[in-house]
């Protein structure tokens, strides 16, 4: 029998996981925590026979996603590294948490691009001489699905995954930022966050949880209040939407299936500035104050949350702490924290190395920002480089003595643009994605600068009513609510979710939400 012929693929598949590994000579690596089987590939080559640089993305967030789909695949190799498999649409998250939405309709899978390569796992570190990166595989969706806070990815830290190898021609750091808790006590262990599908899993579940406890006969009336006392500590937009959100849902859904525990229902907005909303101009943060004080949700403004902690005396509660009420204990059945952000803990390592280039002799860092601790770029987005004797000086200083390091690339929140102060925003990061690409699909990303344009900022405030501010104009009401609803909508990533979205909407206002624990 003739023996069967072996394609070019087959050949260059047995190739790349045969191939063997040359060790990192940068001693910023422990080779010892590595595993022998790294994956070290070459580039892939066009149809036309040339060449196509690879070009490595690090995070499947609005930068990370943005800028993959729009980097053209003939001209690139595109390989993403992220710890989750998916891209988040996250204005909508705040619907999902109370059942408007189902968690599918605000998912990307982000294998659905097409990318040449896709790795579930964290960046663990970058060889910026040699164009490596050491990467972690994540095989639990779990860790990845809900928002994590200590400075290692994993909760039980001590037990890392199995690491290999990635090289790169070009790199795009898009790792994004954690949420941050200001070191409060029991913050991290007793809180709800919401940035991610898994913390909008729990927070429904918590909610539905917290109304069938108190439905109990065996639950006192004083529990009942705790357990329906709902704390949202942030006074932004993701705090604001998601208290609108889950009014709506006890309005609409929850009076009529627990009529009797609607006395003790309580929702409670806490922000330690002296206002909410503070990129709204007063008379729409008044209106949303006015909107939220008619519907009885209370705004407690200049409040200092000091410690979260289990209630002993009753299962399920929350004790909450604030400085303004003296040594009497608040009760609640959740707390979702959703305010402050904190650099990615990749970002604090690869700031704190140094490192040198092969054009150069001289120990260089990563510029980074003294507010934010982000990674300063220029205004084409590249990366800036320091010496280290610089790093430490004012930052007149290190701007002059700042240089580019090749051909490494920053968008999103994990970057601050020198001299340039943007917010945090999936729309700052979207904007950057997509200039970034197409700057590279142009060939001239030295060109043109990166410039800002101002959407506009949107905020859902319950009841069919929105608030709405751009240089432009402003709408609340109604008017401001339907907009929002359109621009979410169009914003959609996929034509799948742009029809789901709609679906989901319309089956939740004619059915009801889905109040259903599983």
């Amino acid at each position: 029998m003739a023996k069967p012929r072996i394609g070019n693929a087959a050949k260059a598949s047995h190739r790349l996981l045969t191939g063997s590994i040359q060790p990192l000579i940068s001693s910023n690596f422990d080779l010892q925590r590595c595993v022998s089987h790294g994956v070290r590939m070459a580039s892939t080559a066009s149809t036309n026979g040339r060449r196509k640089e690879r070009v490595v993305i690090l995070g499947s967030g609005w930068a990370g996603y943005g800028f993959a789909r729009s980097l053209d695949p003939k001209k690139f190799e595109r390989i993403m590294i992220s710890p989750r498999s998916y891209f988040v649409f996250t204005p909508l998250l705040a619907g999902t948490a109370v059942g408007t939405l189902e968690f599918r309709a605000v998912v990307e899978p982000v294998r659905r691009l097409g990318l040449d390569r896709f790795h579930q796992g964290w960046a663990d570190d970058i060889d910026f001489a040699r164009k490596v990166i050491r990467v972690e595989a994540n095989t639990s969706d779990d860790l990845a699905s809900r928002t994590q806070l200590a400075l290692k990815h994993r909760p039980d830290g001590d037990h890392k995954g199995a690491t290999f190898d990635v090289e790169y021609d070009k790199l795009v750091i898009a790792v994004g930022s954690y949420s941050q808790t200001f070191g409060i006590e029991g913050v991290r262990e007793h809180a709800n966050f919401l940035r991610d599908i898994g913390d909008a899993r729990k927070i429904r579940m918590k909610v539905l949880q917290s109304f069938e406890k108190a439905a109990l006969p065996i639950t006192s009336d004083e529990d009942r209040k705790k357990l329906l006392h709902f704390a949202i500590v942030g006074g932004g937009p993701t705090g604001i939407e998601f208290a609108a959100e889950l009014h709506d849902l006890i309005r609409d859904d929850l009076t009529n299936t627990y009529p009797e525990l609607m006395k003790f229902v309580n929702i409670t907005v806490y922000d330690v500035a002296p206002k909410v909303l503070p990129m709204f101009d007063k008379t729409l943060a008044d209106y949303a104050m006015d909107r939220f004080k008619r519907e009885g949700i209370q705004v407690k403004t200049e409040h200092h949350l000091t410690r979260v902690r289990p209630d002993e005396d009753c299962e399920g509660c929350l004790k909450l702490k604030i400085q303004e009420c003296g040594d009497e204990e608040v009760g609640a059945g959740i707390v979702v924290w959703s305010t402050g952000l904190m650099q990615n803990p990749l970002v604090q390592k690869l700031e704190s190395k140094i490192f040198k280039l092969p054009s150069s002799d001289s120990e260089m860092q990563l510029q980074r920002d003294a507010k934010t601790g982000g990674i300063v770029t220029d205004s084409h987005l590249r990366v800036n480089v320091v010496p280290r004797e610089a790093a430490s000086e004012p930052v007149r200083a290190q701007a002059q003595n700042a240089t580019l390091l090749p051909d490494v690339y920053g968008v999103g929140d994990c970057t601050v643009i020198s001299e340039l102060s943007l917010p945090a925003t999936a729309q700052v990061a979207s904007q950057q994605a997509g200039h970034l690409a197409r700057r590279l699909n142009k060939g001239d990303v030295d060109q043109k600068p990166f410039r800002f344009r101002n959407w506009g900022t949107m905020t859902y405030l319950g009841s069919w009513t929105a608030i709405h501010q751009s240089s432009a104009d402003e709408l609340k009401g109604w008017m401001a609510w339907v907009l929002w609803r359109t621009a979410y909508l169009t914003r959609s990533m996929s034509i799948r979710n742009k029809i789901t979205v709609p679906f989901y909407w319309a089956i939740s206002w004619i059915f009801g939400r889905d109040i259903s624990r599983f």
